[in-house]
């Protein structure tokens, strides 16, 4: 019995899934959450179901990106003073919101205004407020010798949720439009109704999360410093009719005033040390978003289409298996974190697949072009669990969810610019380009980050006896014959925690 075991533990323990176990309830319901609100995300086939003019359309992506960004950062710079869960209920209620909008009506403005203010995705990205909120609840609760497997099923998961969502849309479009009386509106109103009940399947895994998922409190006192004596004691000026319009432009500079030194303030509460880390990798992951926008899957979708004009079917499969492969690949991105390190999982997983970008107009023949495409796919997911991972390991618990939130704004943002970029070099015939060009910004994006970061030093704001050594296991835990291997271990980014426990 024990050999017909021995595979199935053999996987419970090297891809992390006794990390999931150990770290408990909570993380099963965080991800859980995710994956079932990805599954919602791949079944917005939002522009498919606007029947309005390509510059509307346009105004609508814009606009709505730009309220997620937003209202997303917005919400992670106060999720720990007014409590993450009741931030997390909130957007699930206004995914709900968004949901019933885009279920019964068909007028623009008001779908825009839905989608601006409410939680909807236009791209089958997670741009709310959630991610960054579950990262940093994850963080807590994990240690940081089990955080790498936690987050890459965070990821995996989400990833098979949105393949599977995207897949369903299609399937439950078409048996919709079959029946008599449904046209292609009804359907997709329709599907929004699926759109607002996983809203509130999120909700309700919320609920039960507990209270070791908030922010750990903190023996820090903030002081409210009192207004002027002499602006209470002034006299109260007398009402001017003539400077109602002046007063009311006034008031309207003052309020964009207010909402930036809010933002200022919350800023300035992130320590000087953090933020000379993260000035420097929000750098870096700018220029990556930059490329990623540059040649996301629709448009390298199109460039496929429009080069080689293959059957709808073969680029369907094609679309399939890169889902199906970066979801495989965010699997590897634990195991292979505990044993080289989350920089170098970042880098080394990364530049494979920023290779295959930069390539990829080159191949003459569709299949190889399809094959640079899988290779891009299969490795691109497998930076985003060690790089949440590093960000918890270098900032403090109180810092994370605000950082994390922020780096999402950054990323989004430039990501946002890369399709106008496309557009100008297609509208001139130079399609290609943008690819060569998003390849060399993926390339500097790995060898920046391996420079700057591989040597920096990991955990310091972690309790030592969960510090892992260089294959992710706790030192505390580590057998003898590991010993023998320490000094081989130069190369993993937290090598001088190990020094400071040898």
């Amino acid at each position: 019995m024990s050999v017909v075991l021995r595979p199935f533990k053999w996987f419970y323990h090297e891809f992390g899934i006794v990390s999931i176990h150990n770290t408990g309830r909570n993380a099963y319901l965080i991800i859980l959450a995710r994956t079932c609100r990805m599954f919602a995300y791949g079944t917005n086939s939002l522009i498919l179901a606007l029947e309005f003019s390509d510059h509307k359309i346009g105004l609508f992506m814009t606009l709505t990106l730009l309220g997620d960004v937003f209202l997303g950062t917005f919400l992670t710079l106060v999720a720990d003073r007014v409590g993450r869960r009741k931030v997390l209920m909130g957007g699930s209620f206004l995914m709900v919101f968004s949901g019933v909008i885009f279920a019964v009506s068909e007028n623009f403005w008001i779908l825009l205004l839905a989608a601006i203010l409410g939680v909807i995705s236009v791209t089958g990205g997670d741009f709310g407020p959630f991610r960054s909120i579950e990262e940093s609840m994850l963080s807590q609760l994990t240690t940081p010798s089990s955080r790498a497997d936690v987050l890459a099923w965070y990821v995996t998961t989400s990833t098979l949720g949105s393949s599977i969502g995207s897949e369903a849309s299609g399937r439950i479009l078409r048996y919709l439009q079959a029946r008599d009386g449904w046209t292609a509106v009804d359907a997709y109103h329709a599907l929004f109704w699926v759109y607002t009940a996983m809203g509130l399947v999120n909700a309700i895994l919320v609920l039960p999360l507990t209270k070791d998922c908030e922010l750990e409190s903190t023996e820090e006192t903030y002081v409210e410093v009192a207004q002027d004596e002499t602006e209470n004691d002034a006299p109260a000026e007398q009402p001017n009719v003539n400077h109602d319009l002046e007063a009311a432009a006034q008031s309207s500079r003052n309020w964009a005033v207010r909402a930036f030194s809010w933002f200022a303030h919350r800023f300035a509460q992130i320590s000087a040390p953090t933020r000379a880390i993260m000035y420097k990798l929000w750098f870096l992951l700018a220029v990556d978003s930059l490329a990623d926008g540059m040649v996301p899957y629709s448009l390298t979708n199109y460039y496929m289409d429009i080069k080689f004009h293959p059957s709808k079917s073969a680029l369907g499969d094609v679309t399939s298996m890169s889902y199906f492969l970066g979801a495989i690949g965010a699997v590897f991105a634990g195991p292979l974190a505990r044993k080289i390190g989350l920089i170098n999982t970042m880098v080394f997983s990364h530049v494979p697949s920023s290779a295959a970008v930069l390539f990829f107009p080159f191949p003459p023949v569709f299949w190889l072009t399809a094959g640079l495409l899988l290779v891009r796919a299969g490795l691109n997911q497998m930076d985003q669990a060690p790089r949440s991972a590093f960000i918890a390991a270098v900032v403090k618990s109180e810092e994370r969810t605000a950082v994390m939130g922020i780096t999402a704004m950054v990323r989004t943002l430039a990501a946002m610019t890369g399709p106008t970029l496309t557009g100008f070099l297609a509208a001139e015939k130079h399609f290609w380009i943008a690819f060569v060009l998003a390849g060399i910004c993926r390339l500097a994006y790995d060898f920046g980050l391996y420079a700057m970061f591989v040597n920096m030093k990991l955990y310091q704001h972690e309790g030592k006896d969960n510090l892992p050594n260089g294959h992710g296991h706790p030192v505390a835990q580590r057998d003898e014959e590991e010993e023998v291997e320490l000094e081989s271990l130069a190369e993993s980014e937290d090598t001088s925690t190990l020094d400071e426990t040898k």
